[in-house]
């Protein structure tokens, strides 16, 4: 039952996230220099009426009272914008199959930053992943006539993202984490907005109220999917939790070539099945060590 409800709660929080673009589309009167902004604003306030229902405060102070680890969600904290600034911008400006083109190589681009970053040892079949994930960049390169920098941006910084929040080595939930994070972005998110409302100007309460309550509910959009995502880590494994996450991508893929019509012409399907080749390396290449944990498991345990 356990694992069950942990595959529907992983299962929620990538379905949720697959389907963000089309949330964007419905603000996209606001610019996306200012949408992100309000997203750190208005997650913030929807963690701290969580935390306060909750009572897991403590958890956020026990982030402020240790400088190494400040320093580490701060780290976090901005790459995560970077990544959601790149990803509403690619929503709203026709790119939305090259975001999800990021998403699928983001998996792939972890193990290399693990080599690179942890000298850790990969195996035989993470390095074929690698090697076809390059040749896919290289013919999509081809295609768009320069490099896929969107799909490049959002694969690395949340890459990264995901190594400094496991360099921080801290237990803490994720709207705590998401508070912290959010808590550290203010102070950006409030200058961006500054320099937008003195540029092409804010939309928020200039518009219509719909308009204004789907910006404030973008803080509820961040944080629903970090809770299911983090119910889900902690019912099912890793490797069932790994293969969940190519549903977003698939998603947006789906979004942005069959809804929103973007060009696909057949080089770029080329690159994308290489990309989809590499991705179903590295499926086999978990369900193949998440067998021989068990196995190892299994062997060492007492009898």
């Amino acid at each position: 039952m356990t694992q069950r409800s942990g595959l529907i709660y992983a299962v929620s929080a990538y379905l949720l996230w697959g389907v963000l673009p089309l949330y964007f589309l419905a603000i996209s009167a606001a610019d996306p220099f200012e949408i992100v902004p309000w997203r750190v604003i208005f997650s913030l306030g929807f963690c701290a009426i969580l935390l306060t229902i909750t009572r897991t405060w403590t958890q956020v102070f026990m982030v402020f009272r240790s400088p190494r680890t400040l320093g580490l969600m701060a780290i976090a904290g901005i790459l995560v914008y970077i990544n959601w600034q790149v990803y509403v911008y690619a929503a709203l400006s026709g790119h939305v199959v090259e975001a999800s083109f990021g998403y699928f190589i983001n998996p792939i681009v972890t193990v290399l930053l693990a080599v690179v970053l942890l000298k850790e040892t990969l195996t035989r079949l993470q390095w074929i992943a690698i090697g076809i994930s390059f040749i896919a960049v290289i013919v999509l390169t081809v295609t768009y006539g320069k490099l896929p920098w969107i799909s490049i941006a959002l694969a690395v910084s949340f890459a990264l993202y995901g190594l400094v929040k496991k360099k921080a080595g801290i237990k803490v939930g994720a709207v705590a984490g998401l508070t912290v994070e959010t808590t550290l972005l203010t102070p950006i998110a409030i200058i961006q907005l500054i320099i937008v409302s003195n540029t092409v100007g804010l939309s928020i309460l200039n518009l219509s109220a719909t308009h204004t309550w789907l910006l404030i509910g973008a803080g509820a959009v961040t944080a629903v999917p970090l809770l299911f995502f983090a119910a889900g880590a902690r019912r099912i494994s890793l490797t069932q939790m790994g293969l969940t996450q190519f549903l977003g991508p698939i998603l947006q893929f789906i979004i942005g070539v069959y809804v929103l019509h973007e060009d696909m012409p057949l080089s770029r399907w080329i690159g994308f099945g290489l990309v989809w080749l590499a991705v179903i390396v590295i499926i086999i290449d978990m369900v193949l060590t998440g067998r021989q944990q068990r196995a190892a498991n299994i062997t060492v345990a007492p009898s």
